[in-house]
């Protein structure tokens, strides 16, 4: 099953680039469909390959900061090549 993840990190503390640079960066090297926007990452494949990537670099990035949240949306579909018809 194809799904598309939609992901925004926000580390609450004043040094936050770094977390949110490395978190981007191993979500790149995954292999899989990464695109990026200056207010989310979206990552798109299969559902059992991008939970367990998710699984294991969430927890990387939330023991990287002292408080943080992470905001995920899942939509069971891939829709990396989306383009608005307007």
């Amino acid at each position: 099953m194809k799904i598309s993840v939609e992901l925004t990190l926000t580390p609450i503390q004043d040094d936050f680039e770094p977390v949110i640079i490395n978190f981007i960066k191993k979500l790149r090297a995954s292999g899989l469909t990464v695109l990026e926007n200056p207010l989310s990452t979206q990552v798109y494949g299969e559902y059992d390959e991008v939970m367990n990537l998710l699984q294991k670099e969430i927890k990387t990035a939330l023991e990287a900061v002292e408080r943080g949240l992470l905001y995920i949306k899942i939509v069971k579909s891939d829709r990396s090549d989306y383009e608005p018809a307007f």
